[in-house]
C-alpha cells in the first residue's frame, strides 16, 4: 500500500509541477522578478549561464528541503515530493535548455509530434521581447492547439 502511495505522491507531485512552472513563469518570471528572467528573452548577455537559472536553483532548494527532511525525520512523504520536483526539473532542463535553447547540441533533429508542438510553443512565448504580451507559459504539457500542423 505504501510503495502505491509514494508512487502516487511522485506522480502528483510532477504533474503539479507543471501548474507550478506556468504559474511562476507568468506572473514571478514575467512580473516582479523580470530582472532574472529578462536575460532569457533578450540575450543581452555574453555568459554561458543567465540570471534566469536562478529559478532553477530554487527549485533544486525546495527538492533537497524534503529530501533531507525526509532522511532525518519520520516525514516519508518528502521523499516522493522531493524526487517529484526534481524529476520534472531534470525534465524541464531537458526539454528547454537542451532541447529547445540547444545549452547543449543534443536532440537537434527530433522532429515528431511532440517535439514541433513544444517548439511552436516555446517560440511563440519567446516573439515577444518584453514581459508583457507573452502567451504559452507552461512547459511540458502546452495547450493542444500548439500540436496541430499548419
Amino acid at each position: 500500500m505504501q510503495i502505491a502511495l509514494w508512487i502516487f505522491i511522485f506522480l502528483g507531485t510532477f504533474s503539479f509541477m507543471e501548474f507550478m512552472a506556468w504559474f511562476t513563469h507568468k506572473y514571478i518570471m514575467h512580473g516582479f522578478l523580470w530582472v532574472l528572467h529578462k536575460d532569457h528573452h533578450r540575450k543581452d548577455h555574453d555568459s554561458w549561464f543567465e540570471r534566469n537559472d536562478a529559478f532553477f536553483l530554487f527549485y533544486a532548494v525546495v527538492s533537497m528541503s524534503f529530501i533531507m527532511t525526509a532522511a532525518n525525520t519520520e516525514f516519508w512523504y518528502g521523499w516522493p515530493i522531493g524526487f517529484g520536483i526534481m524529476a520534472y526539473g531534470a525534465a524541464y532542463f531537458l526539454v528547454h535548455d537542451i532541447f529547445i535553447h540547444q545549452r547543449f547540441k543534443m536532440f537537434r533533429k527530433a522532429n515528431n509530434w511532440y517535439a514541433k508542438g513544444i517548439r511552436r510553443a516555446h517560440k511563440m512565448h519567446h516573439k515577444h521581447l518584453g514581459k508583457d504580451d507573452s502567451e504559452c507559459f507552461g512547459m511540458l504539457f502546452p495547450p493542444l492547439k500548439y500540436f496541430k500542423s499548419n
